[in-house]
């Protein structure tokens, strides 16, 4: 149970029936109470505006208002609130959910196509429940610093809010010297907020940074494809969702592709990408740490890691290897984290040679990845 009460949440989807399969779904936890429902985008803004609510759980296609229309006009009413995105995973949806996330979603959920496999599917209902919990969790923290700092004032959206300075760190750590070399290549993990934190890191890292760039979003099939792709027009640099066999090159982003890792193996002319189905690591594929792994054993101290805001440990014993090989790790500050459990993990494990707030962290990198070679 969280501390207090539990967490407040409204369920937004035309159908009655997927309304009560996820509240049933969803208070089959003692840490959540479903506090209110609405059929469709107009009686969900309405409804935010007049009970205390902490995450809505958003369908995408409804009529009268579908999620999209609605989801300024949420964050609006109610500054603060947290939003998952639940659709169908098709390509259309998987756009629209990427294009919410840009503007003030806190993350998404993939639901399944039936009635039956949403009562039957134990995997999306943990999914759900999980991220509801740690984006909730995180919530009430920002809320509680950001009332302490205005004196009781409310904390605004987690994509749109400056970076918070804290008086006081929530979690002691202790930073690693800063790296020594110039890295050959840069390696990027990332979860629960992840796309925003990362077309804004690599919109501002891009335009002088030659290394390749290698990232492992959490992230289902279909969805890592259009991240790729939205990496490139709002990025303006090459990206591509990873295939078996590519080679890594200068100046090119590669993203893991949903349900496989990607590893790195070194080529006769080039490195390469490995693609495999293996495992999931962390209950997660693909999964950061068996990049990191392959990645430390290459690259040693020419390699440089970013975690980016994310739920779990997935990177932290991945990022131990990289230290242990020479190379260097910085991770996202907690303050402009959505959920600060990849980048806590690294942080607290005192892996880390900087801590810095999302728009921090490509002027730090760029200063290491062009400097001189040594």
């Amino acid at each position: 149970m969280p501390s207090g009460d539990p967490y407040r949440v409204m369920v937004v989807d035309d159908s009655a029936v997927i309304r009560g399969l996820l509240a049933r779904n969803l208070e089959s936890d003692p840490a959540i109470k479903v506090v209110a429902s609405a059929s469709n985008g107009e009686i969900a803004v309405k409804t935010v505006a007049a009970r205390d609510i902490e995450i809505v759980v958003l369908d995408i296609e409804m009529p009268v208002m579908d999620g999209m229309t609605a989801l300024p006009l949420i964050l609006k009413e109610r500054p603060g609130v947290q939003v998952i995105m639940a659709s169908t995973l098709t390509r259309h949806n998987a756009e629209i959910s990427l294009r919410a996330m840009a503007e003030g979603a806190t993350d998404y959920v993939a639901k399944p196509s039936s009635t039956s496999e949403i009562h039957s599917t134990d995997t999306f209902k943990r999914e759900l429940i999980d991220k509801i919990k740690a984006v909730a969790q995180a919530g009430r923290a920002a809320k509680g610093q950001a009332s302490a700092r205005a004196g009781g004032a409310s904390s605004v959206s987690a994509f749109k809010a400056a970076p918070a300075k804290r008086t006081a760190p929530a979690k002691q750590f202790s930073l690693r010297p800063p790296p020594q070399k110039r890295p050959d290549i840069i390696a990027i993990g990332s979860s629960t907020g992840g796309p925003p934190a990362l077309f804004k890191l690599l919109a501002d890292l891009c335009t002088d940074v030659s290394q390749p760039i290698l990232i492992t979003q959490h992230m289902p099939a279909t969805f890592t494809a259009l991240l790729a792709e939205h990496i490139t027009r709002s990025c303006k640099v090459p990206a591509k969702e990873a295939k078996d066999g590519d080679d890594i090159l200068p100046g090119n982003v590669y993203v893991a592709p949903g349900n496989f890792h990607m590893t790195v193996e070194r080529g006769e002319r080039n490195d390469v990408i490995r693609i495999n189905s293996g495992e999931p690591v962390n209950f997660c594929r693909p999964a950061v740490d068996p990049m990191l792994y392959s990645m430390a054993t290459i690259y040693g101290s020419r390699l440089l890691v970013v975690m980016l805001t994310g739920m779990g440990h997935d990177g932290r014993d991945g990022s131990k290897a990289v230290v242990e090989a020479g190379g260097s790790v910085v991770a996202q500050d907690e303050a402009s984290s959505v959920v600060w459990g990849m980048p806590g993990a690294v942080a607290t494990a005192d892996l880390c040679s900087a801590v810095l707030p999302i728009n921090d962290i490509a002027s730090y990198v760029r200063k290491i990845a062009l400097r001189s070679a040594a």
